[in-house]
């Protein structure tokens, strides 16, 4: 008993420094602003990729099958062709440059600025992309975090460059709205795809703080500097106003999509439904089904693939003050959701 006693004040022990030195190096992250932007670019040959992948399974398939047997010149003939170097007369250099990127979104967009370093690199590049494809996953979220997200991909559309979105599990609200700045959309079967509404909920605790006899005083210079609160006392003008900024905001949204899909029965679909990839393609939400593996399986026939993903070059205490922090707003967020008390959204 007294062995299980030290073992646990030993742990105790233990817990409390590891906790301690966490905390002291976000703190110094934060006050050291070594949380700096900084990285860099780094580009996958995704064409050697496949082409590698083919040939090891190739490979493992005439092993797995040892009867059949190659004559000595035709093994000669295919040491020497993995040897030659690839020349205009394969092909290989005439094929057409397309982009690969991919952004997986959460509620705050926080991809957006390696999104707009991953831009910046395809239009600073020497040559000019024929395509980007950029591989698309986002239920949506702040309406600020993913207007600049939808302006970051527009900027392919203003140089010219042909921008291709695969949606292999869902692109809603701000998703969508990334989506749309797309020449063209390509869903799976049933990735999502829609959501065309904005939502906002929030939390008012000033009965509760009036039972206890708590007042709560709200000073604004601005009439509508501040229209609904969490702890004053909302007033009917204050949610009529808040409804407005929702219905101009849903307004905007519409006029993005409007704007870039004029096709589009916006007055049947901009209800805040969601519509799964075959439906979606009925209703004009998308342009073809297929899955982004497949995509770029058929592109790497005719085009030469390579992707582009930035990554962010951070110290130890950066790194560890980040995923601390992160897991702290994962509970947090993971709260809200739970109680229904969101921030406007799209």
């Amino acid at each position: 008993m007294e062995l299980l006693s030290e073992y646990g004040l030993f742990l105790l022990q233990t817990l409390t420094v590891v906790f301690a030195v966490l905390f002291l190096l976000a703190v110094s992250t934060k006050l050291s602003g070594s949380d700096d932007a900084k990285g860099s670019i780094r580009v996958t040959d995704l064409s050697k990729k496949y082409a590698e992948q083919k040939d090891y399974v190739a490979t493992e398939i005439k092993t797995a099958f040892p009867g059949q047997k190659q004559s000595l010149l035709e093994r000669t003939k295919q040491k020497f062709k993995k040897k030659s170097r690839p020349s205009v007369a394969d092909g290989e250099l005439e094929k057409k440059l397309a982009v690969v990127l991919e952004f997986k979104g959460d509620m705050k967009a926080s991809q957006v600025s390696a999104l707009r370093e991953e831009v910046s690199a395809v239009l600073a590049m020497d040559r000019t992309p024929d395509c980007v494809l950029i591989k698309l996953t986002s239920p949506g979220g702040l309406v600020h975090t993913y207007g600049l997200a939808s302006s970051q991909l527009s900027r392919f559309k203003d140089a010219g460059i042909e921008l291709v979105a695969c949606v292999d599990t869902v692109a809603a609200s701000g998703g969508y709205m990334m989506a749309v700045c797309a020449d063209r959309i390509i869903s799976a079967p049933f990735a999502i795809l829609g959501s065309i509404g904005v939502i906002a909920q929030i939390p008012n605790i000033n009965r509760f703080l009036k039972n206890r006899d708590i007042d709560v005083e709200l000073h604004t210079a601005g009439t509508n500097k501040r229209t609904l609160t969490v702890l004053g006392e909302n007033t009917p003008e204050g949610r009529k106003k808040f409804k407005e900024d929702l219905t101009q905001t849903h307004d905007l949204f519409k006029a993005w999509i409007a704007a870039r899909r004029p096709d589009l029965d916006l007055d049947s679909l901009a209800d805040g439904s969601i519509f799964y990839g075959t439906d979606a393609l009925k209703k004009g939400l998308c342009d073809q089904i297929s899955t982004s593996d497949d995509v770029l399986m058929h592109m790497n026939q005719d085009h030469h693939l390579i992707s582009l993903k930035w990554h962010q070059k951070k110290s130890l205490a950066a790194r560890i003050g980040r995923d601390a922090s992160a897991a702290v707003s994962e509970h947090i967020e993971a709260f809200i959701h739970r109680s229904n008390q969101d921030f406007t959204r799209l």
